[in-house]
């Protein structure tokens, strides 16, 4: 039995650094191209993220449709005052009362990336929620991971969608994305390098993302910030620790940012190196 042919192509559009190199390999006819891109925005992600989204979209020659499950800010807020429930809630870090740590389950990327982008894909078959995509309905979604990554890599959960991986099946690094956008998006448009993607508050950054946000981004900082005095109120989530942003347990604004070499160390280590961020 022949597997059906694909009817619709989606680029699941990040805006980082790696799908932003898809959308434009793509624009360049290097990759097949999506029928359209989708962005999933929490409401959270940093300034530049939406700057450089501004300057990205009018360069694909496909559409791209924002998609949103809400403010994920607004809604951890909301929860800290007890005027409501906290069911997409980031993987924060949490001091025990016993002095154990701990850190809460991630809930936001499925309820506010995967969930939202799944339910526009079905709008754009015209499935109906609740009905079965029909068996000769199939859709490709193109995702963003670099051979760095590959380990992230998933089959699909759904029946109807296969997920491509375009950049490991080139066997292309985070690194090689981004000398690629230096000649074709920085050069030859004038523009900056992409952004980390992620949202303000993301547990998962590191110190060197920490500081770009504080030194480079003062008022995302703030918001960061803002979330992270605020998941210390009492009940909140229904926890009995403390939780944190970062992952030292501490109230970000005094946490040490500083590098090595302004702790009068040297610097052994590139701060700069491509890690797994998790999201």
């Amino acid at each position: 039995m022949t597997s059906p042919t694909p009817l619709l192509r989606i680029l699941s559009l990040g805006a980082g650094v790696q799908s932003s190199t898809i959308a434009l390999m793509m624009a360049n006819g290097e990759i097949p191209p999506a029928d359209r891109a989708i962005f999933a925005d929490t409401h959270a992600e940093p300034a530049e993220v939406y700057r450089h989204l501004d300057r990205l979209l009018p360069r694909l020659p496909f559409p791209t449709d924002v998609v949103s499950a809400g403010d994920l800010g607004a809604e951890i807020l909301a929860a800290t005052a007890g005027a409501g429930r906290n069911d997409a809630r980031p993987p924060f870090y949490v001091k025990n009362p016993n002095g154990s740590r701990g850190i809460l389950r991630r809930q936001c990327t499925g309820d506010y990336k995967i969930d939202v982008i799944r339910k526009r894909v079905r709008e754009l078959l015209g499935v109906e929620r609740g009905r079965r995509v029909p068996a000769d309905v199939m859709v490709t979604q193109v995702i963003g991971i670099s051979l760095d990554e590959a380990g992230r890599m998933k089959v699909s959960q759904d029946k109807w969608q296969t997920n491509e991986y375009p950049l490991v099946d080139r066997r292309i690094s985070r690194w090689e994305c981004e000398r690629w956008l230096a000649k074709n998006w920085c050069e030859r448009f004038g523009y900056p390098m992409p952004p980390k993607s992620a949202c303000v508050f993301c547990p998962y950054r590191r110190n060197v993302e920490w500081r770009r946000l504080r030194d480079e981004a003062p008022e995302d900082f703030q918001r960061a910030v803002d979330i992270d005095r605020a998941i210390r109120s009492p009940g909140y989530g229904r926890l009995v620790g403390e939780c944190y942003v970062h992952d030292s347990m501490v109230p970000l604004e005094l946490v040490d940012l500083s590098t090595a070499a302004e702790n009068g160390q040297p610097n052994l280590w590139d701060d700069e190196c491509d890690g797994m961020c998790g999201v």
